[in-house]
C-alpha cells in the first residue's frame, strides 16, 4: 500500500479519532500510527497479515476499541494492559496460544472476542475485569472450565466448539453470568454441574452437539429451577 494512501488515512484519523484499514494485506501494525497516540479512539486492522502487535500499542491511552480479527497474531505484548479506556477488544481468527497476565488490567473492558484462536486453557486472570459483559472463546482448543472462573464478571460466555470435557461446579458462582454456551464440545451428561441448574443465575445454557441427547438434561436435578429462570427471561424479552 502506497505511502500517500496511508498518509491520507492518517490525516482523516487525526480529525475523526478512527483508523480503519482492513483487508489490505498489511504485514505489520503501521508504525506511523504512533503520531496519533493522543487521538485514536478506534482502530480496526482486520483481515491483514499482522504477526506482531508492537509494544507501543500501550501508548494509545485514549483507545476504546481495538479490532484485529483475521490476522496472524501468535501472542500479545504485556503493554496491552496499559489501555485503561479500552472497552472492546476483538482478536477473533488469529493464532493466539496464550494471553499476557496484564489482560486483567484492562479495567474498562466490556467485550473480549477471542474466537478461532489456539487457546488450550481458559485464560486466567480475567476475573479482575469488573465491567466485562461478553467473553467469546468459541472455536479454540480449551479442554476444561476451571474453578477460577468463579471470579468472572461476564454476563455471557461463549465456549462453543472447543474440546471441553469438564466444567467446574464453581461456574455457578459467577455473579452476573446469564448465558453459557457449551455447544459442540466433549461433555458427557454427568459432566454438567448440577449447581449451574440449581444455584446459578444462568438462564440460557446451550448444550447441543455434545456426547448426549440434550433432552436428557430434563432428568437432571435442578432442571425445573433452571427452566423457571429460562422462561422468566424469555417473557422479559417477548
Amino acid at each position: 500500500m502506497g505511502n500517500s494512501a496511508l498518509k491520507a488515512h492518517l490525516e482523516t484519523s487525526q480529525k475523526t479519532g478512527v483508523f480503519q484499514l482492513t483487508g489490505k494485506g498489511l504485514p505489520e501494525f503501521p508504525e506511523e500510527l504512533q503520531k496519533l497516540t493522543g487521538n485514536l479512539r478506534t482502530v480496526d486492522l482486520s483481515s491483514n497479515k499482522i504477526e506482531v502487535l508492537p509494544a507501543f500499542i500501550g501508548n494509545f491511552l485514549q483507545l476504546k476499541s481495538l479490532t484485529l480479527n483475521s490476522n496472524k497474531l501468535t501472542s500479545l505484548p504485556d503493554e496491552i494492559g496499559k489501555l485503561k479506556k479500552l472497552e472492546t477488544l476483538h482478536m477473533n481468527g488469529n493464532q493466539l496460544q496464550r494471553l499476557p497476565g496484564t489482560m486483567g488490567q484492562l479495567s474498562a473492558l466490556r467485550t473480549l472476542g477471542l474466537s478461532g484462536n489456539r487457546l488450550k486453557e481458559f485464560p486466567a486472570g480475567l476475573g479482575t475485569l469488573r465491567h466485562l459483559d461478553v467473553l467469546d472463546l468459541s472455536k479454540n482448543h480449551i479442554q476444561c472450565v476451571p474453578a477460577e472462573v468463579a471470579a468472572l464478571q461476564a454476563i455471557e460466555v461463549n465456549l462453543n466448539q472447543n474440546q471441553i470435557s469438564a466444567v467446574a461446579p464453581e461456574v455457578a458462582c459467577c455473579p452476573r453470568l446469564k448465558v453459557l454456551r457449551l455447544q459442540e464440545n466433549c461433555l458427557e451428561l454427568s459432566s454438567i454441574p448440577v449447581s449451574i441448574l440449581t444455584d446459578s443465575q444462568v438462564s440460557l445454557l446451550s448444550l447441543e452437539g455434545n456426547l448426549f441427547e440434550v433432552k436428557k438434561t430434563r432428568d437432571l436435578e435442578g432442571y425445573d429451577k433452571y427452566m423457571e429462570r429460562f422462561t422468566a427471561t424469555k417473557k422479559k424479552f417477548a
